[in-house]
């Protein structure tokens, strides 16, 4: 039974993914149930599977029972179990935090929508279990189109985010998939462990070298790491609360996983900081994007793009320490895309609760809001202490073993731009803070609307939209208890992430990634 978990994990959000549209047609409520009952399935095979990684060591599983390099392999180790039973659990707790927002915003077709959640899921799952390159490419597909298609969801200004993110997204997956025709015409095969061995014995070639270029300016474009990252901002911002909720968590973040994967289980050691300067490339790349992401979400009033560019630096922060290339690097890169999961799930699902009660999401219009939404409000503070890093919550872990990694390398402009981020992350979320905790509610709106819907397609703005400031907060009340409920689970994650820091890097990352 062990054997069969890594086509639990993938195999039933994809087959459902099929059902539950069929199932919304005639039962509506049905959708949102067997969605949610799926995604518990998966997280829950993900969870066997760490445990039995933890407990045996890696283990594969064929699929159709064909081994490489006829059929396709799904490997199960530490890196990949971990980050599995990550996109799982918090998928499972913002799928349920956002019903109500998705009831809204999928209208008369919930079965579609929650089939494409459950197909997005089946996407990601696949990208971090797969063994395959050309595998890998199917998945990354899989997931980017149902990503494209929930952004769409949410209206003409959602489109426009949603057409650019396809045009682009689609680029990075020609680019990937040029890349791994480079490395089968170089090496006659797509499994990744026979890959790395035949890179090992033979000489550098061209090809090869091409190739990962390719690889990596492919995933690159499907992480936003910077100059590659303008379909974010607008993607994130006007994509329904339901959908960003979900895409922001875990959608870039397994896109980086695939890329530490590449030096994990593909390239040999030291290839990619020899024969081509990638990791040089990704580590400059991601100091300018620590800064950029950072200074420009300073600049944001809109709460959403303000998120938006912070995960752009977050990103960056993970690029960084696969760029280092050394094993501490690379944990804290991979502990670094734990906590950011957990952590930018509770800041999106705190503005969709707030969205939900009082329509508001510009920063200077929730002024007095902690009070009357104490869980929702105490949740996101928890969430942008761990962003800021301070101890004990998980951001802070992340970060010293990134400063750590740089200067065992003597990399210094490492230990300056990841203190300096520091600083600037608590500007922008520190500012939101303020307004929350120590300002009055306003007596007037904002000179701009919050929600600014222009198509029936879109969800229906809140009607605070023509009131004063003052009323809307006096009355807000905390969500709905299966609203907050599952972000202060997460908002508790990102603290419990954090006091067990040492037993997730020394049992788990460390060793998977040596």
């Amino acid at each position: 039974m062990e054997q069969q978990l890594p086509a639990f994990i993938v195999g039933a959000p994809l087959l459902f993914s099929v059902i539950v549209p069929i199932l919304g047609r005639k039962w509506r409520q049905s959708a949102f149930v067997v969605a949610v009952a799926t995604v518990a399935v998966s997280t829950v095979a993900s969870a066997l599977s760490l445990v039995r990684v933890l407990d045996g060591g890696t283990f594969r599983y064929y699929l159709g029972g064909w081994e490489p390099p006829v059929g396709i392999e799904y490997v199960i180790d530490e890196v990949s179990a971990v980050v599995s039973l990550v996109v799982t659990s918090v998928s499972l707790l913002v799928v349920i935090s956002t019903r109500r927002w998705a009831e809204r915003e999928a209208g008369d077709r919930p079965g579609v929508f929650y089939g494409l959640v459950l197909l997005l899921l089946a996407g990601l799952t696949g990208i971090v279990l797969t063994g395959d390159l050309f595998n890998l490419f199917v998945f990354l597909e899989i997931a980017s189109l149902a990503a494209y298609a929930l952004v769409f969801i949410g209206g003409r200004r959602a489109m426009l985010a949603g057409f650019r993110y396809l045009i682009i997204g689609s680029i990075g997956g020609a680019f990937y998939l040029l890349g791994v025709g480079f490395i089968y015409f170089a090496t006659g095969t797509l499994n990744m462990i026979e890959a790395r061995q035949l890179l090992e014995e033979a000489e550098s070639t061209r090809a090869v070298q091409v190739g990962a270029v390719f690889i990596f300016t492919g995933l690159g474009l499907k992480m936003a790491l910077v100059p590659m990252h303008l379909w974010l901002p607008d993607a994130y911002e006007h994509a329904p609360s339901s959908v960003n909720s979900l895409i922001a968590p875990v959608m870039t973040k397994v896109a980086a996983y695939a890329m530490l994967r590449m030096f994990l289980s593909v390239f040999p050691p030291g290839y990619l900081s020899g024969a081509v300067p990638i990791a040089d490339a990704l580590l400059v790349l991601g100091l300018i994007g620590i800064v950029f992401g950072s200074v420009a979400a300073a600049g944001q009033t809109d709460i959403r793009r303000m998120l938006a560019y912070s995960s752009i630096s977050q990103l960056a922060f993970i690029a960084v320490g696969i760029g280092l290339g050394t094993p501490l690097a690379l944990a804290a890169a991979l502990l670094h895309v734990v906590n950011h999961a957990a952590m930018k799930a509770t800041l999106f699902l705190a503005t969709a609760s707030v969205r939900f009660r009082v329509g508001l999401q510009r920063t200077h219009n929730l002024a007095g809001l902690g009070p009357r939404m104490p869980l929702t409000m105490g949740a996101f503070a928890v969430g942008s202490v761990a962003m800021v890093g301070i101890p004990p919550t998980a951001g802070f872990f992340s970060k010293w073993y990134m400063v750590q990694a740089g200067v065992d390398e003597g990399q210094w402009i490492v230990v300056a731009v990841v203190l300096l981020s520091s600083l600037l992350t608590a500007v922008y979320l520190f500012k939101v803070l303020e307004q929350v905790y120590l300002r009055p509610a306003k007596p007037e709106p904002s000179a701009h609307h919050d929600d600014e819907h222009d198509s029936p397609g879109e969800s229906a703005p809140h009607p605070v939209e023509q009131q004063a400031m003052r009323p809307v907060v006096e009355r807000a009340r905390e969500a709905p208890l299966d609203v907050w409920l599952p972000l202060v689970l997460l908002g508790a994650a990102t603290v419990v992430l954090g006091v067990f820091n040492v037993v997730i890097m020394e049992h788990v990352l460390l060793p998977g990634v040596s």
